[in-house]
């Protein structure tokens, strides 16, 4: 993974931004399969991409990560799973953190792998939550990460 370039996604990779998506959330068996692969394109494509910042991880045209998010909200950071552990979503997050002074973002109670994750970025817990808010009924964690802002 030596000459993976973060850069800004192309419309046209709705697809395979979409397929890394779908296959990273795969990983979550606690989580309620909700929505077919199709559903997911049609997310990426109609919302994500059109209402967020969307930074893909890409090594000679193939893609591995994506990390979405505008303002001071993180809604997307997946990694394909089999380059996990690679360093391409510290170097998401990185390219991402320069935009905002602060960034906060949900993930799952019982994603102990993204919860190591951002505390190790950073990250600190603000609320946790029961679940019932969340579309997968499923108890989550607001994490905030307060940056520096700028002189």
């Amino acid at each position: 993974m030596n000459d993976v370039t973060i850069r800004e996604a192309r419309k046209h990779e709705a697809g395979a931004i979409a397929a890394v998506f779908t296959r990273s959330r795969s990983l979550l068996s606690f989580l309620p399969k909700l929505h077919s692969a199709e559903e997911d394109r049609n997310f990426i494509e109609q919302v994500v991409m059109v209402e967020k910042t969307v930074l893909v991880a890409d090594e000679g045209g193939r893609l591995y990560g994506l990390i979405a998010f505008n303002s001071e909200w993180i809604d997307h950071l997946y990694v394909d799973p089999d380059h996990i552990g690679q360093g391409i979503g510290s170097a998401l997050l990185q390219a991402a953190k320069p935009t905002s002074p602060r960034f906060q973002l949900w993930t799952f109670q019982r994603n102990d792998g993204a919860r190591r994750f951002y505390e190790r970025h950073g990250f600190a817990i603000e609320t946790m939550t029961d679940g019932r808010d969340n579309e997968e009924k499923e108890p989550d964690i607001l994490y905030v990460w307060p940056g520096t802002k700028a002189a």
